[in-house]
C-alpha cells in the first residue's frame, strides 16, 4: 500500500491529545480493527510514511512498535511491515464479538439471546408514570426543553436518593445521561487520553472496555475487586480505574467496605459502576456506595437494568467541576436528554427499593441455577446474592468456540474471553437470568444440546485447573 493511500485513510489522526506516536498508533489500530486495513496488507516503510505525514521517522517507528507489541502488525527485515489482523493477546484482546452488538436489536429468527442482561418487558408502572406526568407537561411554558445537565427535578431526586444512602449530594453533583453507557463514554472522553493506562477488573463489563478503547487507552487488568490496586497505581500511574463493587458484572461478587475505602483513598480517580448495585436479592444488606469514602470516586448509575433499557436514563455523580466539564462535552453530543422520560423517571425511582424487582430477580436466579446444575452437573456455576448474571466455568474447552456451537443450536451466549483483558477467562461463559422462566428453561435445554455436540479445539480438550476469581 502506497503511503498516500494510508494518509488518506488516517484522516485527522493528529488532532487528539497525547504524543504523536500514540495518536498515530490509535488511528491505525482503528483501521485494522474495522477491517479497512485487512490482514496481509503491506504498510509503508517508516521513512516513506513519515515523509507523507510530515513527522519524524521515530514517530512512525514508535507507532509501529506499539502495534507490533499488540500483535496487530508484523515487522520482518526483507518483507516489510504487514497487518496481522485483530489480536487476541493478554494485554488488549479483540473487541467484543459482534453478537454483543446484535443483541441490542430485535431479531426475527428463533435464536434465544442470553447476552444482553436487561429486562425483557417494560413494567406496568412505566406507562403509569407517563400518565402521571401529562398534567405537568401541559403546564410547561417559556421552556425550550434543553437541559444538558438533566432536568432539575430528576437531578434533585437522584441527589436525594444518594443522601438517603449516606452520601450527601447536591443536584450540582448530578449529570443525567442517556443511559449508563453514555455516562461511561463521556467520562472516558473527559478523563482518558490516548496511551493512558486504565485499571479494570478482569473480567468486567465489556461495554466499559469498549468505551476506554475508543479513547486509545491501555487497559490493565487486575483481579475482581482490583486486588493489588496500590501497587498497580505506583507502577502504572493510571489515569483512572473502573470497578463494579456491588454484584459485579459478570461474577456477582460484592466488595467489602474496607476495600472500597482503600480504593477511594489511593489518589486515583475511580469510576464506580453502580448499575448492578440496585439488583439485590431480598434480605441482602446494601453496602454503602464507594462515593461515601471520598471525592475521588465518580459514580454512575442507570435504570436500564432495573426498570427497562428503553428508558435510556443514566447519571453521573461527581464533583461539580467534573460535572461541568462533562456537561460541556455532553452538550456537543446531543444538547440534552428526553425531558418527558426524565420526568417519568422521577416517579420510577422508588421501584428500585420496592420488593417486586428484588423478589423477581431472586426467583429467576434460583430457577436458572437449578436448571443449569441439573442439566450440566459437571459445570461450575456459583450462586450470587444479587445482580443479573451467572458466571459459569466450562469443565473443558473455551467459551468462544462453545458460543459458536450454541449459536448453531439457537442460543446466543457471551463468552468470557471478551470480558477479560488478561485472557484468563477463556474457560467461562456468562448467562443472565432476566428472561421469563419458560425462556430460561428453553435456553438451558438448547445449552445442554449444544454441550453434547460440542467438540473443542484440540488445544482445549484437557480439563482446565480451577481459577480463583
Amino acid at each position: 500500500m502506497r503511503p498516500i493511500e494510508v494518509v488518506d485513510r488516517l484522516g485527522r489522526w493528529s488532532s487528539g491529545r497525547g504524543p504523536l506516536y500514540v495518536l498515530l498508533a490509535a488511528r491505525l489500530r482503528h483501521l485494522i480493527d474495522d477491517g479497512e486495513l485487512p490482514p496481509g496488507v503491506l504498510l509503508p516503510p517508516d521513512r516513506a510514511l513519515a515523509g507523507a505525514l510530515a513527522v519524524g521517522r521515530t514517530t512512525v517507528v514508535a507507532a509501529y512498535d506499539l502495534l507490533r507489541a499488540e500483535g496487530r502488525i508484523t515487522r520482518r527485515q526483507g518483507s516489510g511491515t504487514r497487518v496481522a489482523g485483530v489480536p487476541r493477546n493478554v494485554e488488549d484482546p479483540a473487541p467484543v464479538d459482534p453478537i454483543f452488538l446484535d443483541s441490542l436489536e430485535a431479531r426475527d429468527d428463533d435464536v434465544l439471546l442470553a447476552i444482553c442482561a436487561a429486562p425483557g418487558d417494560p413494567p406496568p408502572q412505566l406507562a403509569e408514570a407517563f400518565v402521571r406526568i401529562a398534567p405537568e407537561l401541559s403546564r410547561v411554558s417559556d421552556d425550550i426543553g434543553y437541559y444538558p445537565y438533566g432536568h432539575p427535578s430528576l437531578r434533585q431526586a437522584l441527589a436525594d436518593r444518594y443522601a438517603a444512602r449516606g452520601v450527601p449530594t447536591r443536584p450540582e453533583q448530578i449529570l443525567v445521561t442517556n443511559g449508563g453507557q453514555q455516562a461511561l463514554s463521556l467520562l472516558a472522553h473527559a478523563l482518558v487520553s490516548p496511551g493512558d493506562q486504565v485499571l479494570v477488573e478482569a473480567p468486567t463489563y465489556p461495554g466499559a472496555l469498549e468505551a476506554f478503547r475508543e479513547q486509545g487507552a491501555v487497559l490493565r487488568g487486575l483481579p475482581v475487586g482490583l486486588d493489588g490496586f496500590e501497587a498497580a497505581v505506583r507502577e502504572r500511574r493510571p489515569a483512572v480505574a473502573y470497578v463494579i463493587p456491588t454484584y459485579q458484572n459478570p461474577t456477582g461478587s460484592v466488595m467489602s467496605g474496607l476495600a472500597r475505602q482503600r480504593l477511594a483513598s489511593a489518589g486515583v480517580p475511580v469510576i464506580e459502576d453502580e448499575v448492578p448495585g440496585d439488583l439485590a436479592f431480598p434480605g441482602e444488606p446494601q453496602p454503602a456506595p464507594m462515593a461515601a469514602y471520598g471525592d475521588s470516586v465518580i459514580s454512575i448509575g442507570s435504570l436500564s437494568k432495573s426498570i427497562w433499557g428503553g428508558l435510556r436514563i443514566g447519571w453521573i455523580r461527581a464533583t461539580p467541576p467534573l460535572i461541568n466539564r462533562v456537561a460541556r462535552r455532553r452538550a456537543v453530543h446531543d444538547l440534552g436528554g428526553n425531558i418527558p422520560t426524565q420526568l417519568a423517571a422521577v416517579h420510577l425511582l422508588p421501584l428500585l427499593d420496592g420488593p417486586e424487582l428484588h423478589n423477581t430477580l431472586k426467583a429467576r436466579h434460583d430457577h436458572l441455577h437449578t436448571q443449569l446444575t441439573q442439566a450440566l452437573p459437571t459445570w461450575e456455576v456459583p450462586t450470587v446474592r444479587g445482580g443479573q448474571c451467572l458466571w459459569a466455568r466450562l469443565p473443558y474447552g473455551d467459551g468462544t468456540s462453545f458460543a459458536q456451537t450454541t449459536l448453531r443450536h439457537g442460543l446466543a451466549i457471551l463468552p468470557g474471553g471478551g470480558l477479560d483483558v488478561t485472557g484468563a477467562s477463556d474457560a467461562y461463559v456468562r448467562f443472565h437470568f432476566r428472561a421469563r422462566p419458560d425462556d430460561l428453561t428453553e435456553a438451558v435445554q438448547r445449552l445442554a444440546q449444544a454441550w453434547t455436540a460440542y467438540h473443542p479445539p484440540a488445544d482445549r480438550v484437557r480439563p482446565r485447573p480451577a481459577i480463583a476469581i
